[in-house]
């Protein structure tokens, strides 16, 4: 199979086919039909699914960022095509690959082999796709990772894409975070709601409450709330979500009890709040930031208050998200994720009482499988709004999450802790009561 491959290093260096190529990376059996513009192809004939490698410029993305960071590149470049499946909705190629698709690394012989192959030139990496933010270190020039001026523009680069995008992926409820679905049958609309409910069950709100919000989105949980007769804020460090948040409370005829502020949570003075909640936030705040995170809620919640945490989170502290993978260089600048129990250890250290845990996990992967759904349907006027590469990004993202929730790989908890007073006394009822 690979005679061409033996020959590069003697006297003889025929090109390499692509397809032969693929083959010695990931075997005969690819689970989908593979093309390239060299004519070589492999994988399975009959597969509805099939990839086409258009040009050398798609392969010298692949060949200087192997795995799926290169893939991307040449995916949003237009040089690899996706046939048999919806951008919107890649989930069952993604679903396939991950099933069915063995990567072998190379040895650096072969891959010296390959290269020589394939022609040294394909190893000058083209111009990345705009939408690819720069790596970690040279982030760094524009503010030290997680200092209020770089957490503004990495919350600017995700959130701040376009509202009525948003509103086409999201749905009426414009909830950028998990749901939680009553029953296998519910809505998105239906489990969005019933999310909102359980936090506010958990925190115990009730007429005449005051609420915090934190990084409160286009200000869901904060109408929710209100609409209980709460008196809510909500921050966040995107100005469009805040004008969509602010203009629909006044819409709703929300404004004596709701406000939502275009701020950082640091910089909220008021305190004495019966209630915090941050549902989605912690993923953006960086591990090391956790004791002054949790210590500055803390301070915000009048005694026997209650904090509610939802997040994305890993199944242990052993792993960690790629510092420079996909979803951190075009989805989630200086994302950082670590396990609930991490989370509730500092909790405990800054005096917060945890008295309540549960995974979500299952519900995200839904969530997901309604998001990747309103884009796909949606497809045409979310291209016009936010770009054809920001959909395909949201597209391939949204799918791949959902494959993660569904595998294990990441998951969702939401942590309910009390400010007990010195005495012991936590406010909180025998058994839970929401």
């Amino acid at each position: 199979m690979n005679t061409r491959l033996e020959l590069v290093g003697g006297e003889r260096q025929p090109r390499a086919k692509i397809g032969e190529i693929v083959e010695l990376l990931v075997g005969a059996e690819l689970p989908v039909r593979f093309s390239a513009y060299d004519g070589s192809t492999t994988g399975k004939e009959e597969a509805t699914i099939s990839l086409r490698l258009e040009n050398e410029r798609g392969l010298r993305y692949i060949a200087t960022a192997p795995g799926e960071l290169g893939l991307v590149r040449a995916y949003l470049a237009g040089d690899l095509v996706l046939d048999g499946v919806h951008p919107g909705d890649p989930y069952e190629l993604m679903s396939i690959v991950a099933d069915d698709l063995k990567f072998r690394m190379p040895s650096p012989d072969t891959a010296l082999r390959v290269a020589r192959g394939l022609g040294l030139g394909v190893l000058h990496r083209p111009e990345l796709p705009p939408e690819e933010v720069l790596p970690q270190w040279q982030r760094t020039l524009k503010g030290i990772k997680h200092s209020k001026v770089r957490d503004a523009e990495a919350i600017h680069h995700h959130y701040d894409v376009s509202n009525r995008f948003y509103e086409l992926v999201l749905g009426d409820s414009m909830t950028y975070t998990c749901a939680c679905y009553p029953d296998l049958d519910a809505s998105l609309e239906t489990a969005q709601d019933a999310k909102y409910a359980l936090v506010a069950g958990k925190l115990g709100l009730k007429p005449g409450d005051r609420l915090l919000d934190v990084g409160c989105g286009w200000g869901g949980m904060v109408r929710h709330a209100a609409k209980q007769g709460v008196k809510a804020l909500g921050v966040t460090l995107s100005a469009e979500q805040a004008q969509w948040a602010q203009r629909k409370i006044e819409e709703e005829g929300l404004g004596d009890l709701a406000e939502v502020r275009y701020m950082d949570y640091r910089d909220v003075q008021e305190s004495d709040f019966d209630a915090v909640s941050s549902i989605g936030l912690t993923e953006h705040i960086g591990i090391a930031q956790y004791p002054a995170y949790f210590r500055f809620l803390k301070s915000r919640l009048r005694t026997g208050g209650r904090l509610l945490n939802h997040c994305i989170t890993m199944p242990n502290d052993r792993k960690r998200v790629e510092r420079n993978g996909v979803i951190n260089r075009y989805v989630f600048p200086d994302g950082e994720l670590t396990s609930a129990g991490h989370i509730i250890s500092v909790m405990e250290r800054v005096g917060l009482e945890p008295r309540h845990e549960e995974n979500l996990r299952e519900h995200y992967a839904m969530t997901l499988r309604d998001w990747n759904a309103n884009l796909a349907a949606n497809w045409d006027e979310a291209v016009a709004e936010a770009g054809e590469n920001r959909a395909r990004i949201w597209g391939l993202y949204m799918a791949g999450s959902r494959l993660a929730f569904e595998r294990n790989e990441i998951q969702l908890h939401q942590v309910l802790a009390t400010k007990t007073a010195d005495a012991g006394k936590s406010s909180f009822p025998l058994r839970p009561d929401w």
